[in-house]
């Protein structure tokens, strides 16, 4: 059953239209990404799903109600964990979530045993007295998850949830997030981390410049837009055009970036090994970051 569906969706600054019209669906208890570039349109529309930024044109529903007629009941219902770290400096740790249960009228006492709850989920329970100031950049992080489950949400956003920790860091918060989809929270993800995407997400969208390239699970569009593995190749200079030339032959796909050539194949037997003399020739399997490089580009955005 979808808790959030959204037709027509759009977004405009002025003459900037950030989220061109799209269409998606989300279903109850998974996590859903949206993969994209800078500026693809993810926070854009994340801030519309939860009411924090108005619709331009369009319709999204959450648990049922419209984003616009029902911004207050459908805020009750979500939890935001936003790209920044935006605790309160002058409060404790388990004061910035006591705090924040205000915003949603929930008692004292049931505050409480709430905050205690999410900072044992989160392992922050022995600093709860500890000043946010004096916690590591991954403690923060995760005070924060556990501030976005304050309310007990049915829906919780994440807007790139680990972006600054470490590996081992990232792993714990992964874990933590997989606990919550078993018991039925529904996760959107917003993340610049393919690999996390991979471990996380049941389904995912990538987005550029608003639209909506391709929706499915992390399998489905790898198959669909790479295939199962990759070759990357780095001819000498002198042999370059060859090399071109016969893989143009094979009716093999190809994508030429500067020095490199990345060859796609469905299996194994669809990459045989081209002639010629190169400085690298590696055989892989083929990932998200495949995908997502070759629907975006490789350029950078700022």
């Amino acid at each position: 059953m979808s808790i959030i569906r959204a037709k027509g969706l759009t977004k405009r600054f002025g003459d900037l239209v950030a989220v061109a019209g799209i269409d998606f669906d989300i279903q109850e208890g998974e996590c859903f990404g949206f993969l994209g570039p800078n500026g693809a349109g993810k926070t854009s529309t994340i801030r519309m799903i939860y009411g924090a930024s108005p619709v331009t044109a369009g319709e999204v529903w959450v648990n049922g109600k419209d984003v616009r007629r029902c911004p207050r009941e459908i805020k009750a219902a979500v939890g935001v964990v936003p790209q920044e770290n935006n605790l309160d400096p002058d409060l404790s740790v388990i004061q910035n979530l006591l705090v924040y249960a205000r915003y949603f009228s929930i008692p004292g006492a049931i505050a409480r045993d709430r905050a205690r709850e999410v900072l044992e989920l989160l392992q922050l329970w022995d600093r709860r007295d500890s000043h946010t100031e004096s916690l590591s950049s991954g403690m923060k992080r995760r005070l924060v998850i556990a501030r976005g489950l304050i309310n007990q949400p049915k829906v919780l956003i994440l807007d790139e949830p680990t972006t600054g920790l470490d590996p081992q860091a990232r792993h714990m918060v992964w874990q933590k997030l997989r606990q919550l989809k078993a018991q039925g929270v529904t996760l959107i993800l917003t993340t610049h981390y393919m690999e996390e995407a991979s471990h996380l997400c049941d389904r995912l969208a990538i987005l550029d410049k608003g639209s909506v390239l391709v929706t499915g699970t992390p399998s489905e569009v790898i198959s669909q837009y790479v295939g199962e593995e990759v070759l990357e190749l780095a001819p000498r200079p002198e042999g370059r055009e060859a090399i071109v030339s016969w893989l143009e032959q094979h009716g093999l796909e190809t994508e030429l970036v500067e020095d490199m050539i990345y060859v796609f194949g469905r299996d194994s037997s669809g990459l045989p090994q081209p002639p010629g003399v190169f400085d690298k020739v590696v055989r892989r399997r083929a990932t998200l970051e495949d995908v997502f490089l070759r629907l975006t580009g490789r350029a950078l955005r700022e």
